[in-house]
C-alpha cells in the first residue's frame, strides 16, 4: 500500500568527533571576547564619570598631556607647510619660465634629471670660457628663445656708522614676465635702470630708508634711488633688488644664471649642448635621458634609531609627570575600587578601570592638543615665516601621518602613566578600602633588582657604544640607565625615610609621606631627575665644545694688534704718510705703533704670483689630507713625527700667508720677544726670509717656490730658488712667510704696500676701534680688523634655556607632588592640629615635601647628567683620538648652570610651596 504525499527525508549529518569541541571552543572564545569588550566598555564609562567628578585632577592631567601634544603638533604642521613640494620648488625657481640655466663651471659637466647639481665633472678637459651674457647663452638655445639674466646674490655694501656692512642683493628685471614671478611688488614700481633699486620690508627699517630716498654704497662711489618695496618668497630678510644693468658679465656660479622661454620643450640634445659649456639646466619635467638624483640617505637607520630613543626619553618624561596624578586618583577611589572587587571584579578588571582613565584622558588630551596645535600653526604661520623660517611656506597642510603618530603617542603616554597605579590598585586590601583606611601595598624587592640590573646594563651598553663610537648604542644605554634609576627611586625613598628619624618633625613627616606614597613621589622625583640629567649633560657638552673651539683657534696676529687694509679697488693710489697713521694710532689706540705692510706681487706688474716656502721631501708628511685614509694609514700617520698636525683653524684679521718686510713690521706680525725679533730682523736685512716652521729650514736656508699665472687658471711659469732662512718659533705660529725685499726680488717679486699693522699695548675696545676707523677713513677707504682672540661663542643663552627648562620641570613636578601630597595628608594635618601644632607647621611641611622632591631629583639628576656627559665625551674623544689629522678632545667643563640647578631650583621650589600653601590647619573627623 502506497502512502500519498510521503517523501524521503535526508539523513541527518553526523558530526566529526572534533567538530563539537571546536564549536564549544569558538563559543567560549566569543564569550570571552564579548566579556573583554564589555569589561572595557564599563571601565571607560567609569573613567568618563570619574573625569567629570574629579575636574581638578582631570584638568591637571589634560594640561600635562595636551601641552607637549600642542607643541609637537605646532612643529609638525609648521614643518610640513615649510617643506616645499617639488612642484612648489619649481614654481618658485622657474616662475613662468620653461627652464633655469646656470653657468657653474668652465668645464663640461653632466647633470641629473632635475638639475639639482652636476654629478660628474671631467677634470681632464681643457678649460673654456663659459657663457656670461644674454647673447652668448641665446646662441646655445633654439631659434626663437628668449633669456632674462637673474643674479640671485650680489654683494651690496652700505655704511652703517663707522663700519661697512654687506647685505644680500639680487639683480633681475622685475618688469619682465619671466622674472616677475620671483618676487612680489608690494608698493612703488620695479627698478628700470642701473641707478634704481627696490628693497624688502626688512630693509626699509634696517637701512633705514623709504621709497623716494637715495641709498649710497659704502665707498660713496654711487647711489641708488629706492623706487619700490618688494618681497622675495624665499628670503624675507634684508634684500635689495637691482636692475640687471647694474651687474656686469655673469661669472660661473650657482647664484647667477638665466630664465629662458623656449619655443619647444627641453630635450636631451639641448641639455647635452648646454652641459658641454658648463651650464646646468633645470626644467619643469625631468630631463629625458638624464639619471635621476640619488635618494637622500641622510635619514638612515642610525638617525631613525636615535630619533626613536630621544622620543622615548620625552615620552618617559611625560609619563613620570602624569603618573603621580593617577596614583593619587587611585588612592582617592580606593573605596570605589573595593566595591568593584566585592561585586566580583578580579584583578584584571580593577586594572582595566584604572587604565581606562589613561585611555580617556590621553585621548582627550590628544584631541585638544591636536586641535589647538593645528589652529596655532595656521594662525601663527605669518609670524613663523617672518621671524623663524625667513621664507614663505608652500601651502596649508596638516601632515596627517605625524598627527596620527602624535595622537597615538599621547594615548600611549596616558596608558603608561596609569600602568603603575593600575597594578597598585589590583593589590589593595579590599577590607581596608571599604573601611576607608589607607593600606599601602608592599614594596617588592624585585623592582629594586630590576632597577639595578637596568642601570648596570645601561651603563655597560653606553660604555661599549663609547668604545665602538656608536652613538645609537650610547643613547640606548643612557635610556636604559635612566629607566633603571626610575625603578631604583622608590627603594631610595625608603632608605631616606629610615634615615629621617633623626630629623625634626616637618622633614621627618615629609620623608615618611614620600616613602608611604612612593607611587606618587617616586615618579615626580624621577621626572625631576630626567630633566636635570638632560640639562646637565647637554650643558657640559656645550661648555666642553666652547672650550675645545677656543683651544683650536690659531691667531693671525698677536692679541690686540690691529690690521689696516686699503679697500679701494686695485690699491694703486697713493697712501697716507706713515707719520699721519702713526699720529692717529697713537691718539686713538692704546699705545698704537704702526708699521707698513706689503704683500708680494709680480715685478712685471701683470698676472698673479703666489710664493710659498717648500717643505723638504724628507720632512713632509707622506700622507695626504685630501683622500680619506684607511685605519692602518691613520695609525701610521699618528705614529709618524712628521705628521704632528692638529686640526686648528685660523681666524681673525685676514693678514695673508706671505708678506714682504725689512723687519719693521715683524714685531707687530709675530709678537716675538726682543732677542728673537732682533735675530729674525738681521736675517731679513741680510736678504733672507723668516718662517715659523723649523722643518722648512735646512742648513740655514729655505727653498722658495713662485707660481705665476695670467688670465688662465693654470700656472704659466714656476720659479724655485734657495735663500737664507730663519725659523722664528717665538710669538704666534700663523704659518706665515716673511720675505725681505732682496729675497722677493730674487724670485721676481716686489712688495706692494696695501696697509699697516699696528702693535698695541692692549686690545682696543669697540669705541677706540670705531674712532680710529673714522679718523683714517677721512684720508682713505680702509678696513680695520682687531685680533681679539677666539670668538667667544656665547653659550649662555643655550645654557640658560637648558637650566630654565630643567627648573620649570623641577618646580612643576615639585608643585604637583606637593599639592597631591597635601590633598592626601589632610587627615595627618587634622591630627597635627588636634595635638596643638601651629599654623606654620603646614607651611613648613609643604616646604619640606617640595624639598624632598626637588632636592632628591636634582641630586640624582646631577649624578646621572655628569655620568652621561662623561660617557658621551669619552665616545667623541675616542673617535677623535683614532683619526688623523688629530683634533683636540672635548674637555670636561661643568658650567655654572649646574650649581644653579643644584642650589637655586630646589630652593625656589621649596619657597614656592611654602608661599602658596594655606597655613590654616583643618580639624576633620578621622575614620582611621
Amino acid at each position: 500500500m502506497s502512502r500519498l504525499g510521503s517523501a524521503r527525508r535526508p539523513a541527518a549529518p553526523v558530526d566529526h568527533p572534533g567538530a563539537a569541541s571546536r564549536r564549544r571552543t569558538g563559543s567560549r572564545r566569543a564569550l570571552r571576547l564579548a566579556a573583554w569588550f564589555g569589561s572595557w566598555r564599563a571601565a571607560l564609562r567609569i573613567a568618563r564619570r570619574e573625569a567629570r567628578r574629579a575636574r581638578g585632577r582631570t584638568a591637571l592631567v589634560l594640561a600635562m598631556i595636551m601641552l607637549p601634544v600642542l607643541a609637537l603638533t605646532f612643529v609638525a604642521v609648521s614643518y610640513d607647510m615649510a617643506r616645499l613640494t617639488r612642484a612648489e620648488e619649481l614654481d618658485r625657481r622657474l616662475g613662468v619660465a620653461d627652464a633655469d640655466l646656470r653657468a657653474i663651471t668652465d668645464r663640461p659637466i653632466r647633470q641629473d634629471a632635475w638639475g639639482s647639481g652636476p654629478w660628474s665633472v671631467d677634470e681632464g678637459t681643457v678649460r673654456m670660457v663659459p657663457p656670461g651674457t644674454v647673447e652668448e647663452i641665446t646662441a646655445l638655445l633654439p631659434p626663437g628663445s628668449r633669456a632674462v639674466p637673474v643674479h640671485r646674490w650680489v654683494p651690496f655694501e652700505v655704511r652703517r656708522g663707522d663700519r661697512d656692512q654687506t647685505i644680500a642683493a639680487r639683480a633681475l628685471d622685475l618688469a619682465d614676465p619671466l622674472a616677475r614671478a620671483h618676487a612680489r611688488l608690494l608698493s612703488g614700481r620695479a627698478p628700470a635702470g642701473a641707478d634704481e633699486i627696490a628693497v624688502s620690508r626688512a630693509a626699509l627699517s634696517d637701512l633705514p630708508t623709504r621709497v623716494g630716498d637715495r641709498v649710497t654704497v659704502a665707498d660713496g662711489s654711487r647711489s641708488y634711488r629706492v623706487v619700490g618695496v618688494v618681497e622675495f618668497p624665499d628670503d624675507l630678510g634684508v634684500v635689495v633688488a637691482l636692475h640687471p644693468s647694474a651687474v656686469g658679465r655673469t661669472q660661473p656660479s650657482g647664484d647667477a644664471g638665466w630664465l629662458v622661454d623656449l619655443p619647444g620643450g627641453v630635450d636631451d640634445d639641448l641639455v647635452r649642448r648646454l652641459n658641454a659649456h658648463g651650464v646646468l639646466v633645470a626644467a619643469r619635467a625631468p630631463v629625458p635621458g638624464a639619471p635621476l638624483p640619488r635618494a637622500d640617505t641622510g635619514a638612515d637607520a642610525t638617525d631613525w634609531g636615535n630619533g626613536v630613543l630621544v622620543g622615548g626619553l620625552g615620552l618617559l618624561e611625560v609619563v613620570l609627570l602624569v603618573g603621580p596624578a593617577f596614583a593619587v586618583g587611585v588612592r582617592r577611589r580606593r573605596r570605589d575600587l573595593a566595591l568593584v572587587a566585592v561585586a566580583g571584579g578580579d584583578a584584571a578588571q580593577l586594572r582595566r578601570v584604572v587604565l581606562a582613565d589613561g585611555v580617556v584622558l590621553g585621548a582627550l588630551g590628544a584631541a585638544a592638543g591636536l586641535a589647538l596645535g593645528v589652529a596655532a600653526a595656521f594662525a601663527g604661520r605669518p609670524l613663523v615665516e617672518q621671524y623663524l623660517m625667513n621664507s614663505r611656506f608652500g601651502g596649508y597642510r596638516c601632515f596627517p601621518a605625524a598627527l596620527a603618530t602624535i595622537a597615538l603617542v599621547a594615548v600611549v603616554a596616558g596608558v603608561l602613566a596609569a600602568l603603575a597605579p593600575a597594578w597598585t590598585a589590583a593589590r589593595h586590601d579590599v577590607v581596608a578600602g571599604l573601611a576607608g583606611r589607607r593600606s599601602a601595598p608592599p614594596h617588592r624587592r624585585r623592582w629594586l633588582l630590576i632597577g639595578v640590573v637596568l642601570t648596570l646594563a645601561g651603563t655597560g651598553l653606553a660604555t661599549f657604544g663609547a668604545a665602538r663610537t656608536n652613538p645609537t648604542w650610547v643613547l640606548a644605554g643612557l635610556v636604559l640607565g635612566e629607566l633603571g634609576l626610575v625603578f631604583v627611586t622608590p627603594a631610595l625613598l625608603g632608605v631616606l625615610a629610615r634615615a629621617g628619624r633623626l630629623l625634626p618633625l616637618a622633614p621627618r613627616i615629609a620623608l615618611r609621606d614620600a616613602s608611604r606614597n612612593r607611587s606618587s613621589a617616586a615618579p615626580a622625583i624621577s621626572a625631576v631627575m630626567a630633566a636635570v640629567a638632560g640639562s646637565v649633560a647637554i650643558g657640559v657638552y656645550l661648555a666642553g665644545g666652547a672650550e675645545r673651539e677656543a683651544g683650536r683657534y690659531r691667531p693671525a696676529l698677536p692679541p690686540g694688534h690691529v690690521l689696516v687694509t686699503r679697500t679701494d679697488g686695485n690699491g694703486t693710489g697713493p697712501l697716507p704718510q706713515l707719520s699721519l697713521v702713526a699720529e692717529l694710532a697713537r691718539t686713538q689706540l692704546p699705545g698704537g705703533r704702526p708699521a707698513p705692510l706689503a704683500y708680494p706681487a709680480c715685478a712685471t706688474g701683470d698676472g698673479n704670483c703666489d710664493v710659498s716656502a717648500s717643505l723638504p721631501p724628507g720632512r713632509a708628511c707622506p700622507y695626504d689630507l685630501g683622500p680619506p685614509l684607511s685605519r692602518a694609514e691613520q695609525r701610521a700617520a699618528l705614529a709618524d713625527p712628521r705628521c704632528d698636525r692638529s686640526d686648528g683653524y685660523y681666524s681673525g684679521p685676514s693678514v695673508g700667508m706671505a708678506v714682504v718686510d725689512d723687519g719693521s713690521a715683524l714685531p707687530g706680525l709675530t709678537g716675538a720677544g726682543a732677542e728673537a725679533a732682533a735675530a729674525a730682523t738681521a736675517v731679513l736685512r741680510a736678504g733672507g726670509v723668516v718662517v715659523d716652521d723649523p722643518r722648512r729650514v735646512v742648513d740655514g736656508r729655505v727653498t722658495l717656490r713662485v707660481n705665476r699665472t695670467d688670465d688662465r687658471p693654470e700656472p704659466v711659469a714656476t720659479t724655485t730658488t734657495t735663500v737664507p732662512g730663519y725659523a722664528l718659533t717665538d710669538g704666534i705660529r700663523a704659518d706665515r712667510l716673511i720675505l725681505s725685499p732682496a729675497a722677493a726680488a730674487r724670485v721676481g717679486l716686489v712688495g706692494r704696500q696695501l696697509g699697516w699693522v699696528v702693535a698695541t699695548d692692549r686690545t682696543p675696545n669697540r669705541g677706540e676701534q670705531d674712532r680710529f676707523t673714522r679718523a683714517l677713513r677721512e684720508h682713505l677707504r680702509i678696513s680695520v680688523e682687531v685680533e681679539r682672540g677666539p670668538s667667544e661663542q656665547d653659550r649662555s643663552p643655550q645654557l640658560l634655556l637648558l637650566a630654565l627648562a630643567a627648573g620649570v620641570v623641577t618646580v612643576g613636578a615639585s608643585a604637583i607632588a606637593t599639592g597631591l601630597a597635601a590633598a592626601e595628608g589632610r587627615a595627618d594635618l587634622s591630627t597635627l592640629a588636634a595635638v596643638g601644632a601651629g599654623p606654620g607647621v603646614r607651611r613648613l611641611l609643604s616646604l619640606c615635601q617640595a624639598g624632598v622632591i626637588a632636592g632628591t631629583g636634582s641630586v640624582l639628576g646631577i649624578a646621572a647628567g655628569l655620568g652621561t656627559a662623561v660617557i658621551i665625551l669619552t665616545a667623541v674623544n675616542r673617535r677623535y683620538a683614532e683619526s688623523w689629522p688629530v683634533e683636540p678632545p672635548y674637555p670636561l667643563v661643568v658650567p655654572a648652570s649646574v650649581a644653579a640647578v643644584v642650589v637655586v631650583v630646589p630652593v625656589v621650589a621649596m619657597l614656592g610651596a611654602g608661599l602658596f600653601t594655606r597655613s590654616r590647619l583643618p580639624v576633620e573627623r578621622r575614620l582611621d
